[in-house]
């Protein structure tokens, strides 16, 4: 048992989520960012997809009643392990009762704790990621929750540590034209510039301000009928705000989307916290 101490911001537990499921209505969730949830499991020998811990800014406390592997990745919170300081993105052992607390992150907004054998709670429609929109999956973490772990799998982690980049001050963020972008008077305003991220922030989406360059405005003001949109869209409401759709995004909506980012820079987008800069690239152009 992984045994939850202390918890500050949200913490969920999160694997790589559940697809197949829009047809009834259920979005897929899932860490928010997939990369750093893949290479914690990958550190302490667990299938890519096994489920962690994704903790928001940091705060999170715990300890395991029995010897352990950890790893923690994504936004670099600072770790003791019994009040001595350990690295980041390297394999941690914890023996029985020792207890592992994270600071909070300067920078990124979501590291990622994996542990050997994954936590191994009862799935729901095949993932045991908890999806903030429905409320599928496992409760928000809170202090006294325990979490089973699975048992270990036969791979042993073959490195140590692995370098993880840091995240700049201004996010260069690729995304092709969107399906509605023609409901713009000028759709090449979103990659103008530059935008930061607002307050108005979660695991479903992301609002952005408009820092440097000209407004959005739409061209057509009919209504637009619900139809479905894509992890990364960036969906426009009247106000001319983007909003870009993150892992547990609704699976329709009923505002235009003038763009979607690819899907390899998604998990960087999620690390975005409030006042972080964004620019958008148009994908294929320098």
């Amino acid at each position: 048992m992984i045994v939850i101490e202390e918890v500050g911001p949200p913490a969920t537990v999160q694997d790589l989520g559940r697809p197949g499921w829009f047809d009834s209505g259920v979005g897929p969730a899932g860490a928010a960012d997939r990369g750093a949830l893949r290479l914690a499991n990958r550190l302490v020998g667990n299938p890519e997809h096994a489920a962690g811990i994704e903790v928001l800014l940091g705060g999170l406390v715990l300890h395991a009643e029995e010897p352990a592997l950890v790893a923690v990745t994504g936004a670099p919170a600072p770790a003791t392990v019994d009040g001595t300081p350990v690295g980041h993105a390297c394999v941690l052992y914890l023996d029985a009762g020792q207890v592992l607390r994270l600071g909070f992150a300067r920078t990124g907004l979501r590291s990622y704790i994996g542990v050997r054998g994954g936590i191994d709670i009862a799935p729901v429609l095949g993932s045991r990621s908890y999806d903030t929109l429905s409320g599928i999956g496992p409760p928000p973490l809170r202090t006294g929750t325990r979490l089973p772990t699975g048992p270990p799998p036969r791979n042993w982690p073959n490195i140590d540590q692995a370098p993880q980049p840091g995240f700049p001050e201004l996010m260069e963020i690729r995304a092709l034209p969107g399906p509605r972008d023609d409901w713009f008077t000028d759709p090449a305003a979103l990659f103008t510039g530059y935008w930061t991220v607002g307050q108005d922030t979660d695991r479903v989406g992301a609002r952005l301000d408009r820092a440097e360059g000209p407004p959005l405005q739409r061209a057509a003001t009919t209504e637009l009928p619900t139809e479905g949109v894509a992890l990364g869209s960036v969906q426009v409401p009247p106000g001319g705000q983007p909003v870009v759709f993150l892992a547990d995004h609704p699976i329709t909506g009923g505002y235009p989307v003038i763009a979607v980012i690819l899907d390899a820079d998604i998990d960087l987008f999620a690390q975005a916290r409030p006042g972080q800069r964004i620019r958008f690239r148009r994908a294929g152009t320098a």
